[in-house]
């Protein structure tokens, strides 16, 4: 089967209530009369779809190239949806993914970005036989934070939201409505924010809540007014609030560990912030994941040279914002807890 360097779009059919696209190998241009205009390169191969915000099922034929292959699959603004791909030389992996198609496709207060669906399929030798488009109704998670968790949109910056689908498969979505620089109060105020994440909130959803960094000035009772609020509005929308403990900073003591207020989020009030988040998920039954415990661990057992490359030390002398490599292992200490704590079913885990 020939390796796609150029794609086209086959078919574009409404079905109940699914808008599904067909993209196929470029070869059956002549038997088709599509047009080639949807998919373009080889090294990575670019495909947009001109559809309407919603949840997008992706379904993807991958390899079929005389030689071995390697693909790997971003979304919207740099959201890792599928982790590198090996497929040996002839062979075909099929995969598929849900994504969160959104204006803006970023940051909620970001760039409006380009409307519609796109997809980039790079990796060490990407190969892409055909691929479907079609819109669903799947369970989400919805993420509520900062720029430790957004869809940053420029490298060399991550966040871990931005990585967390890759690990899923397309039983879930993960609409990331985190935005550099807010706190518990602005991200509550900005009708962007929040009230726009309650709008999108239905039975069942899971609202994962990481809001700290930038609590740099709040005292205790608003803090903890604040993520109370939340945790309450989530719930009466028939929503599942999930408190997260904000990743710590690399922010080593002589000793080798990270036991100090910079490293663990005590803000310039004295205010513990995991401590009181910790505190507050206990008082009001909500699942809590402890991120700050876990970063911690992480960190040190890298130590201080080794766990620069979670973070953007060599590149800005960054202790706080992560690596694409630091978002996404850290994406996966968050899936693990949802996975421990039967947060999301194993058939949804990749």
């Amino acid at each position: 089967m020939r390796r796609a360097g150029t794609m086209l779009l086959a078919a574009c059919t409404a079905a109940a209530a699914l808008t599904t696209l067909t993209a196929v190998p470029a070869g059956a241009e002549s038997r088709s009369g599509a047009a080639p205009d949807h998919c373009a390169g080889v090294s990575p191969v670019v495909c947009h779809f001109d559809v309407a915000p919603g949840t997008y099922r992706v379904r993807v034929l991958l390899g079929g190239g005389a030689a071995a292959g390697s693909t790997a699959v971003t979304a919207e603004s740099r959201r890792a949806m599928l982790a590198e791909t090996p497929n040996a030389a002839g062979e075909t992996v099929r995969r598929s993914f849900t994504v969160d198609v959104r204006d803006p496709e970023g940051e909620p207060t970001g760039a409006v970005g380009s409307p519609g669906l796109d997809l980039t399929f790079g990796g060490a030798a990407p190969q892409l036989v055909s691929l479907r488009v079609e819109r669903v109704r799947v369970p989400q998670i919805l993420l509520a934070g900062d720029s430790t968790v957004c869809d940053q949109a420029g490298e060399p910056y991550a966040g871990w939201g931005q990585q967390l689908p890759q690990y899923l498969t397309d039983r879930l979505a993960v609409a990331n409505r985190a935005d550099s620089g807010e706190g518990s109060q602005s991200f509550r105020d900005h009708p962007a924010l929040f009230p726009a994440l309650l709008a999108r909130v239905r039975h069942g959803d899971l609202v994962l809540i990481q809001l700290a960094h930038n609590d740099k000035q709040t005292d205790r009772d608003t803090y903890r007014a604040n993520l109370t609020a939340m945790i309450e509005d989530v719930r009466a929308e028939g929503g599942r609030p999930v408190l997260v403990t904000p990743v710590v900073r690399r922010w080593f003591n002589p000793d080798g560990t990270l036991d100090n207020g910079t490293a663990l989020l005590v803000n310039g009030l004295g205010v513990d912030l995991p401590a009181e988040m910790r505190a507050l998920a206990a008082e009001r039954h909500t699942p809590l994941i402890d991120l700050t415990a876990l970063t911690k661990d992480r960190v040190e057992e890298l130590g201080p040279e080794g766990s620069k490359a979670l973070y953007l030390y060599d590149e800005k002398r960054d202790n706080t914002h992560t690596s694409t490599r630091g978002a996404a292992e850290y994406a996966a200490l968050v899936l693990g807890e949802l996975r421990a704590q039967k947060l999301v079913p194993a058939r949804a885990v990749r």
